[in-house]
């Protein structure tokens, strides 16, 4: 993994989580790591044991230059689609950042330019560059925490398992309770097999 895309400016690695979900919000990181930074348990979150991105977390946390965390709600996602939830909740996270990046180095193919800050995109950045993985790790941990407590109110959708993704059980709950306030109630659900009623 690449510590940084280049070494004349200040950069801050931005990435989204839970784009793909049925349920809850979408929330994106952005973080400005110190060019030294490294750790051999650092990768894009979803390669990422539980255990271990909530200790990267901390580490994260304690060694980052500057970091934010930010969300956009179910309703908003609604109202706007997920694509651009995702980059205004990537926008809202490099507002909140006490540090101002020289350029921006997003996960994904795409983005909506932020101020007049330069970007680039990069496929799979999550697994190529620290400060994006690093914003990965953040926006999973802080996603994943947020549906831990949303699960206490709906415990029947397992929320602490699926963390709002559609999996069988997830879709099947929603088939037998229908849908409740943290729905994204424009994605499209897909028929659960009748083999697993």
């Amino acid at each position: 993994m690449k510590p940084f895309y280049q070494d004349k400016l200040i950069e801050a690695g931005c990435d989204e989580a839970g784009r793909g979900c049925l349920a809850g919000p979408v929330f994106a990181a952005a973080v400005i790591l110190p060019l030294n930074f490294n750790h051999p348990l650092l990768n894009d979150s979803k390669q990422v044991t539980e255990s271990n991105r909530n200790e990267l977390r901390l580490i994260i946390e304690s060694q980052a230059l500057a970091y934010s965390v930010a969300s956009v709600d179910n309703e908003e996602i609604d109202k706007i689609n997920i694509l651009k939830a995702s980059f205004k909740a990537m926008h809202l996270a490099l507002n909140k950042l006490k540090k101002k990046p020289g350029l921006l180095l997003i996960d994904g193919n795409r983005f909506v330019p932020y101020k007049k800050i330069p970007h680039q995109c990069i496929i799979k950045g999550d697994a190529l560059f620290t400060s994006i993985a690093a914003a990965s790790i953040l926006a999973k941990t802080y996603r994943d925490e947020y549906m831990m407590k949303v699960h206490h109110e709906f415990p029947h959708y397992c929320w602490n398992n699926n963390k709002g993704y559609g999996t069988a059980t997830h879709r099947i709950a929603i088939e037998k309770y229908g849908q409740c306030k943290y729905h994204r109630k424009t994605f499209r659900l897909k028929a659960v097999p009748p083999a697993l009623f």
